[in-house]
């Protein structure tokens, strides 16, 4: 029977960013479920409230019983919410350019403060100078210029008053600390990163240094994985089907897109 793999965009994006990997994923041994969270695509009008209870909540409505989970950036946020509040049901876990939260209070209020004026900027401002202005952080300096339109084909299939919604609820500075909970975690664990995504190389090696069953691999690539370099999330995903490898880090050189 092929295995259930529950698949969670990241901000602004919506179950269309993960085309390129389930393309890649062989039929007759996967299922892959890419879901809409609230506040994206299908599920824009579940603008009030959006919190991480309730995306919680949202994806277990859509997930069988028993599945594997792979969470893109804020997707991997939401990742690490479900597999706390349903670890029986997580099989394994696949955490894509994602962190467990910001640590500093003083630093997380800073960026609460900064989403919370963003939002604001949603509701008023036009819809493509957001996406610019998004696409334009030093985040995803360097991205191959396919990769870029391709993000922004799939952020317009959201709405901006949605979006807003989604940074006010479930932004990174409303996400509760989950670096101290992250030993409750006894599924395997993947941590997946990009070759020029430092941050979060140093945010996923310090991921898994605290998960009980956990390794970090580097792909080529930045941070937004599942559009460059779809083949690498792919292959990371038929690998750790077959068996959980002992922690550690490793590279795997699948090649992003040309």
């Amino acid at each position: 029977m092929p295995e259930t793999v529950v698949l969670l965009h990241g901000f602004g994006g919506t179950h269309r960013a993960w085309d390129g990997v389930i393309d890649c994923l062989p039929a007759e041994r996967y299922r892959p479920l890419a879901l809409d969270l609230p506040g994206h695509g299908e599920h824009a009008d579940a603008v009030c409230p959006i919190s991480f209870a309730g995306c919680v909540e949202h994806v277990l409505a859509y997930a069988p019983e028993r599945f594997a989970l792979c969470g893109y950036s804020l997707g991997g946020r939401i990742a690490l919410h479900v597999a706390l509040a349903v670890p029986e049901r997580v099989s394994r876990l696949v955490l894509v350019s994602t962190t467990a939260g910001i640590e500093s209070s003083s630093e997380r209020a800073e960026r609460s403060t900064a989403d919370h004026r963003l939002a604001d900027e949603l509701e008023h401002a036009p819809f493509e100078d957001f996406i610019e202005r998004w696409r334009t952080q030093p985040l995803f300096v360097g991205d191959p210029p396919e990769v870029g339109a391709l993000a922004r084909e799939d952020q317009r299939r959201n709405r901006p008053d949605a979006l807003a919604a989604v940074l006010r609820g479930v932004g990174t500075g409303e996400m509760a600390l989950l670096w101290g909970r992250l030993g409750d975690l006894r599924m395997p664990v993947t941590v997946i990163v990009g070759d020029r995504d430092m941050k979060f190389q140093a945010l996923g090696r310090r991921m898994v240094n605290l998960l009980p069953d956990a390794r970090l691999i580097v792909v080529p690539g930045g941070h937004g994985l599942p559009l460059e370099n779809p083949a690498a999330v792919a292959r990371v995903l038929e690998l750790t089907s077959e068996a959980t490898r002992p922690a550690g880090s490793e590279r795997l050189d699948a090649q992003p897109r040309s």
